[in-house]
């Protein structure tokens, strides 16, 4: 039986592991506490079916009665053991689950001599639970298979030799020696050879990436070809697998907004279906002239049938199949009440810089005034942003390393978010940033320059401009970051998966954002924002049209993340910040696993929808079917409608795990 347990009182939430990440189909931990013994569940269903068949054939041939009740005793007892097993657990925890009703309903039968219609109930309730077990399972291999991925040994390099060690055994410095068609035990760096690396298992990406020296490779990922020598950067317990798996174990404890509503209303509908029981079995009895027996019997059918199984399970068996799904295609939820969250999204806002563009700007032009050579200047530029971590600054940078620029070392630097950067070098006061750093500072742009910069800004192209103090203008150095190739055709996906409106939020000019936006297909550009500028458009926007899906790389757009109606960092193997800021976080760089989640948590909707109004009208057909005297539903009948709906809604909730990215 799914796990539905009627709570009296409200049990402390936990974190379970990720074997238990997804409900199982019996309420206490005992019915599974072995391999044994769930392998025994199954054979104890065949004897109860032989022993019902067995009580049948001798009341047929009229044997003696103590042969029959012999039968009976042992259908009985193989199939209620796990039930009164799970039934007296429940009581411990001073919580009444279906397990026990189902015993209960199943003695009722016995007392009113209906053996074997309550023989029949409870093998009907323990092949119901054989086959749940069987098809939840799928789920719980789904996830589990993540623990497959990380190898148990890896071959290293100590003391010039050769030796096998457990991954758990592996330290920072390790150099762990990787031959062709081995799965990479650690996260680490390469520092000899190079190779093609299968990160499908981490990052989704079906092309292997070339891995080179001083590349990150992933715990998980397959060496396709070529040998490594990786040096260990992160313990086994610290790599980004570990950070996956302990993410989807974390999962539940997040549960669904539809699933925590469900857990409260289970609480009171418990005393409904006790409280109703009771009043059929002694009410009618009292006031009209119904045969108590039969009436007992109607009760005990009223109890199985009203019992919320498939109700309880319909909601996690459709969420954690979709986030296993998502997990195998490198999108991780945070749990449940993401994944319905992100069903609702109406607008989608995307930070600019690494991730609708690659991230990875160069210098095409520098302009050089005041008889400065383009290497002086990109030297002066370059040691003033040395110390920033903004991409921009790191462009600059890597274009001086090129040209083999010795960089100086600046006496005062200062960042200036949005704006630029002021630094101290060799006693020169340099200022070097967009417009804004030097208007809201006083300092005039001569026109010449503005135009000049204008005209890389119609590129696409963002001007930093160099200016030493007080009054001498060094010249401009134009940096470029192109759209990513998917983007165009990611964010028409977006449209046609229903989200309305696409913006881009980017603290560069009105013309790049304008340049880019028209090449991808945003369709509102933000431009010029400060940090807490995106924090009032996202407010805007979800005033306007709805919930508000921000994405990043989760690090510099922490503000942004936390006010959207859902975070999602993009390209987070390997960054921890990212995996701790988002409530979904992409593995990958690549865009189009946004419209795909976006799909995968609205089919996860629509069919914990299904589920939910399935579950609900069987209930309400079997009840009034039980409590109308001219139909007088039979309690097995009864039974497999009940059991029937629960495995229909699991078995519903799995064809999630067959979802693909289209």
């Amino acid at each position: 039986m799914a796990q539905s347990t009627l709570q009296t009182s409200a049990p402390a939430e936990r974190v379970e592991p990720i074997e238990k990440a997804i409900p199982k189909t019996h309420t206490s931990p005992q019915r599974h506490f072995t391999r044994l013994i769930a392998n025994v569940e199954p054979i104890l269903v065949v004897i109860t079916a032989l022993a019902i068949v067995t009580s049948m054939a001798l009341e047929q041939l009229e044997m003696p009665t103590w042969t029959i009740l012999t039968a009976n005793v042992i259908s009985y007892l193989a199939g209620g053991y796990f039930g009164v097993q799970a039934g007296f657990q429940s009581l411990l925890h001073k919580e009444i689950n279906v397990d026990l009703l189902m015993v209960l309903a199943a003695a009722g039968a016995a007392l009113v001599d209906q053996w074997h219609e309550g023989a029949i109930l409870l093998f009907l309730f323990s092949l119901s639970n054989v086959l749940q077990d069987y098809a939840m399972g799928r789920s719980r291999k789904a996830i589990q298979s993540l623990l497959d991925l990380r190898p148990d040994t890896a071959t290293i390099r100590r003391d010039d030799r050769l030796v096998e060690v457990p991954v758990e055994e592996l330290r920072h410095g390790d150099v762990v020696i990787l031959q062709p068609g081995e799965r990479i035990p650690v996260d680490g760096r390469v520092i000899r050879g190079s190779a093609s690396v299968n990160q499908a298992s981490i990052t989704g990406e079906s092309v292997p990436v070339l891995k080179q020296v001083g590349d990150e490779v992933f715990a998980g990922t397959i060496n396709e070809n070529g040998a490594l020598d990786i040096e260990v950067t992160r313990l086994s317990s610290e790599s980004t697998l570990s950070r996956i798996i302990q993410m989807v174990e974390n999962a539940q404890a997040n549960k669904a907004n539809t699933q925590t509503a469900l857990d409260k209303f289970e609480q009171y509908y418990a005393m409904v279906v006790i409280g109703a029981t009771l009043l059929l079995i002694f009410l009618p009895p009292l006031l009209t002239n119904v045969d108590f027996n039969d009436n007992f019997y109607r009760a005990m059918v009223v109890m199985v049938v009203a019992s919320p199984c498939a109700l309880v399970i319909s909601t996690p068996a459709s969420i954690l199949s979709a986030i296993a799904n998502g997990a195998r295609h490198g999108v991780l939820f945070k749990g449940g009440a993401h994944l319905e969250n992100m069903a609702q999204i109406k607008v989608v806002a995307f930070d600019k810089t690494g991730t609708i563009t690659t991230g990875k700007p160069v210098v095409t032009d520098i302009v050089v005034l005041n008889g400065l050579s383009e290497n002086d200047l990109l030297k002066l530029t370059a040691s003033a942003e040395a110390r920033s971590e903004h991409p921009l600054a790191n462009a600059v940078v890597k274009a001086a390393n090129e040209r083999q620029l010795s960089l100086v070392e600046p006496e005062i630097f200062e960042a200036v978010p949005g704006r630029g950067i002021r630094a101290t070098i060799e006693g020169k006061d340099l200022l070097v940033g967009s417009e804004r750093l030097f208007d809201e500072g006083g300092i005039v742009i001569p026109d010449s320059i503005r135009q000049q910069q204008e005209g890389f800004y119609q590129n696409g192209k963002t001007a930093l401009l160099v200016y030493q103090q007080p009054e001498h203008w060094l010249g401009i150095v134009a940096i470029a970051d192109t759209a990513r190739p998917e983007a165009k055709r990611a964010l028409e996906a977006l449209h046609h998966v229903g989200i309305q409106k696409i913006a881009m939020l980017t603290g560069d000019n009105p013309q790049v954002a304008a340049a880019i936006a028209g090449s991808t297909g945003i369709d509102a550009p933000y431009a010029n924002l400060m940090p807490e500028d995106k924090v009032t458009v996202l407010n805007e926007l979800a005033a306007a049209y709805g919930p508000v899906a921000m994405v990043g790389d989760g690090v510099n757009d922490a503000p942004a993340l936390a006010t959207a109606s859902l975070g999602i960092a993009m390209g987070a193997a390997g960054t921890d910040v990212a995996l701790e800021t988002a409530d979904v976080v992409l593995m990958s760089s690549d865009l189009s696993k946004i419209p795909y989640a976006i799909a995968l948590s609205k089919r996860a909707r629509r069919i914990v929808i299904q589920n939910l109004t399935f579950s609900m009208s069987v209930i309400v057909v079997l009840v009034i079917s039980a409590l109308l005297p001219f139909i007088r539903l039979p309690l097995p009948l009864g039974v497999v409608g009940h059991e029937g709906s629960t495995v229909i809604v699991v078995l519903n909730g799995l064809r999630l795990l067959a979802f693909r990215p289209e």
